[in-house]
């Protein structure tokens, strides 16, 4: 297992480390060469500044073992899509039985906007939020090493 990360704009990179630590995970943060990322711990992956090329480069990277942390949905459909996990960085873990909606409402939020509406801005993100994200990842994390190892108990 390994947990691959859309970094660009992503909050929750300090909470990610932490986790990945504890249970020794290799953490593969991907940025574009807007950003600069040093956190000691994890591999730093940069890629051109085009529009999706870390969402390009994280899918080709992943592994069926691996989990995604991103805020996209489409990313999140693709790592599904390809047996691995994935995360939003509120904590809400993507499934088969939220991605669909999650994507629709992605759908509609676009049409919307191009036809001159507006749609809610997201809440700001609060202290909660952190942790809410953080109980999230070390349950999929659990999850992902219970698995590896075959064992059924908590480890």
């Amino acid at each position: 297992m390994r947990i691959l990360v859309d970094a660009d704009a992503c909050p929750v990179k300090k909470q990610i480390i932490r986790v990945a630590k504890r249970h020794q995970i290799p953490v593969m943060m991907l940025i574009d060469t807007s950003h600069q990322l040093e956190d000691g711990y994890s591999q730093v992956i940069v890629v051109d500044k085009a529009r999706d090329s870390v969402d390009i480069k994280l899918i080709n990277l992943l592994r069926k073992e691996d989990l995604v942390v991103t805020q996209d949905y489409g990313v999140a459909a693709m790592a599904l899509g390809k047996g691995a996990k994935a995360i939003h960085q509120s904590g809400m873990v993507y499934d088969q039985n939220n991605i669909d909606r999650l994507l629709f409402e992605r759908h509609l939020g676009a049409k919307i906007r191009r036809a001159g509406g507006k749609t809610a801005n997201p809440k700001k993100r609060a202290p909660a939020d952190d942790l809410a994200f953080e109980a999230a990842l070390e349950r999929l994390v659990q999850e992902g090493l219970e698995k590896e190892s075959g064992c059924t108990q908590p480890l």
